[in-house]
């Protein structure tokens, strides 16, 4: 059922902050600003003759993050990265990211503010790094109780095991299969998941609570969490078996009346649905005036028709950071935040609650991303918990598997480690049927860079098992099925038609694959049908083909119908174990693998 809970009760262990220096403010986003009766951030003072204890306006702090992914070590490479503009036209690079300072810049910013919510956009778990993942993420639950997390809505990646694993993780319990992993039987989250627009197939509810209420005193904040309607074309089948995800904006809409006729009036939407906004640079001023400037992609639009009753919007899923003000129906600016992804930056958002309406004074709003700096001291009960998680998993993440010469990135159209991943799921699918004629990987499968520098004490050029787990933890197998020539070249053409036309998922191709990609044309014309060739002969369309996916791909996954029609299937190993071979067979400390070139794709644009 919905809950109407307290301020966090957790909230008393305030009285004793580490000291930190926060990092500066570079992007604000407020709203028209209009000049408030009263202070809002002291709260203290008394209208008379109103008959209020407190003044009218009152400040209430909302922190908020997204897309932590289980990342409570620091992310290395670009992933542990974030760049900022400098007020010269400049740009800065600076490293950031890790639960450790996650803690300590939230616990800073929480200094002086009484009235603060902390609250996420979702993907708090899956893909993740090794350290959490390895343990079904319940690593990363308790960081979060750490961090004092309020709330938090679903994310896509939080079905990646399923409901009943979701509800484990909310709920608490040992793992089914794997059991309890310390002698402490596993508790669960402090915070309530929201999953306003999942629901069961079979009774129509939501999954776990559609929305939370946060009380202090005489001040209430409505949340209500949703995740993309589209979840079940980006999650594996049995992941989202037995669940219906309805229209986030009809979603929240039908919940934010409920919260309104029960006296609720200023609500926030935690949305796991993002844009695309003109600069990746963090603080990039979204509102700047000018052609291709702002955000564009889903939330634009979702953000354009949710009811004027929600007072701001939360986002995720794009791994973008933007703080936008976009106008409601009503046409009153509204504002719209996202803090990239891996736990790099948080937002610190100013509601300011007007005590005699019960709503947020939308004038008054303002925004701001914030670098999770490393220049900070770390949070000593996270190192702790940090450490006692890595003494677990060291005996299996520590065990060197392959030698590399340089940073193999993931970065790009077509990218070195999709070429490498690729290579070597067709290599495996050899060792099933040595007449497997190449492999195709999702992009958004590959998680992380492999990075030459050492990231614990193997030293430079090593990849550990829990390096290459960072890059591919899905668990999914390697599935090799025969397909026809046209059945190729159309799965080729679904990276840019169909679902995919907006935003292209292009798949990475392994060693023998060419073609051309042409950006400047639309849709499925993009893929140059007459240059898609195999060892240098063109794909016959009327030839069978043997071709090795992941087992997310086979199953129709990313938009990609085409590769879930295949025939004679063989299902091998997981992918992961299909990596680790490659490397060990292919790389020694003598001779370490070289970042292949990323040249199998012709782009033109």
């Amino acid at each position: 059922m919905p809950a109407t809970s307290p301020a966090h009760p957790r909230r008393r262990r305030r009285t004793n902050r580490l000291l930190a220096t926060a990092a500066g403010v570079l992007t604000v986003g407020a709203l028209a600003a209009a000049a408030l009766p009263g202070s809002a951030n002291a709260g203290e003072q008394h209208d008379k003759g109103k008959g209020h204890q407190h003044g009218r306006y009152q400040d209430v702090q909302l922190l908020s993050f997204n897309d932590l992914h289980g990342n409570l070590e620091p992310p290395t490479g670009s992933s542990g990265r974030v760049t900022e503009v400098q007020p010269d036209g400049t740009v800065k690079t600076i490293d950031a990211g890790g639960a450790e300072y996650l803690a300590t810049h939230l616990r800073q910013a929480r200094k002086g503010n009484p009235y603060s919510i902390t609250a996420a956009g979702g993907d708090m778990v899956g893909a993740s790094p090794l350290i959490s993942g390895l343990f079904h993420d319940e690593p990363t639950i308790e960081a979060l109780n750490k961090l004092e997390l309020d709330v938090t809505s679903v994310g896509n990646h939080e079905f990646d095991e399923g409901a009943k694993e979701l509800s484990r993780l909310q709920n608490g319990g040992c793992h089914p299969t794997d059991g309890c992993y310390t002698d402490r039987k596993f508790a669960g989250a402090d915070f309530p998941y929201l999953t306003a627009n999942v629901l069961n197939e079979k009774t129509k509810k939501p999954l776990l609570k559609p929305y939370w209420v946060w009380k202090k005193k005489d001040v209430k904040v409505g949340f209500i969490g949703v995740t993309l309607e589209g979840t079940p074309d980006i999650v594996s089948a049995e992941g989202v078996k037995g669940l219906v995800f309805k229209d986030e904006v009809e979603t929240i809409n039908k919940y934010a009346k409920e919260l309104r006729r029960k006296g609720v009036k200023s609500i926030v939407a935690l949305i796991h649905e993002g844009g695309f906004p003109a600069s990746q640079n963090y603080n990039y001023d979204c509102d700047s005036p000018g052609a291709g400037d702002g955000i564009s992609g889903p939330i634009a639009d979702i953000a354009k028709n949710v009811s004027p009753d929600v007072d701001a919007l939360v986002t995720g899923h794009t791994h973008n950071a933007y703080v936008c003000t976009i106008p409601d129906p009503a046409g009153k600016p509204r504002m719209v935040t996202s803090a990239a992804s891996f736990g790099r930056l948080y937002t610190d958002t100013t509601l300011t609650y007007d005590r005699w309406t019960g709503d947020i004074a939308r004038t008054a709003v303002k925004s701001a991303n914030h670098v999770v700096s490393r220049d900070v001291p770390k949070a000593s009960d996270i190192t702790g918990l940090i450490g006692k998680w890595n003494t677990l998993a060291a005996p299996i993440g520590n065990r060197p598997i392959g030698y590399i010469s340089g940073d193999v990135v993931k970065d790009g159209t077509e990218s070195p480690l999709g070429d490498l991943i690729a290579d070597a799921q067709l290599e495996y699918a050899r060792t099933l049927d040595p007449e497997a004629d190449l492999a195709l990987m999702n992009p958004g499968g590959i998680r992380a860079s492999l990075t030459y520098a050492a990231s614990g004490g193997e030293g430079d050029g090593v990849v550990t098992y829990a390096e290459a787990f960072t890059v591919q933890p899905f668990a999914n197998t390697v599935n090799l099925r025969t397909f026809t020539g046209a059945q190729v070249i159309q799965a080729l053409k679904e990276q840019v038609s169909g679902s995919n036309e907006a935003a292209p998922k292009i798949l990475q191709v392994s060693d023998g694959l060419t073609y051309t990609l042409d950006l400047t044309k639309t849709g499925a014309d993009r893929v140059v049908t007459d240059s898609v060739r195999l060892n240098g002969e063109a794909i016959d369309p009327s030839a069978s083909y043997r071709v090795a996916t992941n087992s997310f791909l086979a199953g129709g996954g990313d938009g990609f119908t085409t590769l879930g029609q295949g025939t004679d299937d063989l299902v091998g190993d997981d992918d992961l174990a299909a990596l680790e071979q490659y490397l060990t067979a292919n790389s020694s400390s003598g001779s370490p693998l070289a970042p292949p070139a990323a040249d199998r794709i012709t782009i033109v644009k």
